[in-house]
């Protein structure tokens, strides 16, 4: 081969291609999700697949990045906006409802669902999606605490506690909704949630 050949670009839509992989991985989650049904839904061969991404865990990884900027952005969306962390939790929880159950989407969150029932040989994998899901609770945490030690929430708040729960309700939402839940099922699953948070007193 040809330095000119080697150098020959892809004869393959690569974003396309992580699309349809990323839509793949959200589907079926990561275990059940073998290298040759990606080749088949990315139109590409094996060869081109690992020269272009690496290898399957590679792939998801990016998959995962891919989704987490088109589609979980919400979350961080929030955050940013809403100045107290009620706010922002109630907000997150209101717009999960709506893109859990985006038609023509695979239901639920591909961070929350994609690595459900690993084998052994892929807890790399369930434990990079654990490190994600924990990077958001305690995201959450902090700004509990920043409004604890503000006055905003009163003092005898648990902000790990309360945290943690959020962050149970948002994986519930995810697999409500891959259970058939709808919209507005999920959006007033989020507003009871909301009633367990403590008044703001500031």
């Amino acid at each position: 081969m040809t330095a000119k050949q080697r150098g020959r670009p892809r004869s393959f839509d690569r974003e396309e291609a992580l699309e349809q992989a990323m839509l793949l991985f959200w589907t079926h989650g990561y275990e059940a999700t073998s290298v040759a049904e990606l080749t088949r839904a990315m139109g590409i061969g094996a060869p081109s697949l690992y020269a272009a991404f690496g290898d399957k865990r590679t792939l998801f990884e990016e998959a995962v990045d891919r989704n987490r900027a088109r589609y979980g952005v919400f979350a961080v969306r929030a955050m940013a906006e809403e100045p107290t962390a009620k706010r922002a939790v109630a907000q997150m929880l209101r717009e999960a409802a709506t893109a859990y159950t985006v038609p023509g989407l695979p239901r639920g969150c591909l961070v929350i669902t994609a690595a459900t029932n690993c084998a052994p040989g892929s807890a790399e994998v369930e434990e990079y999606l654990r490190g994600l899901r924990n990077d958001n609770v305690r995201a959450v945490q902090r700004r509990i605490e920043d409004d604890v030690a503000s006055g905003v929430l009163p003092a005898g708040t648990d902000p790990r506690a309360l945290a943690r729960f959020s962050g149970a309700v948002l994986q519930g939402l995810s697999q409500q909704a891959r259970d058939g839940a709808t919209r507005e099922e999920l959006e007033a699953i989020a507003e009871m949630a909301m009633c367990a948070w403590p008044q703001e007193t500031a």
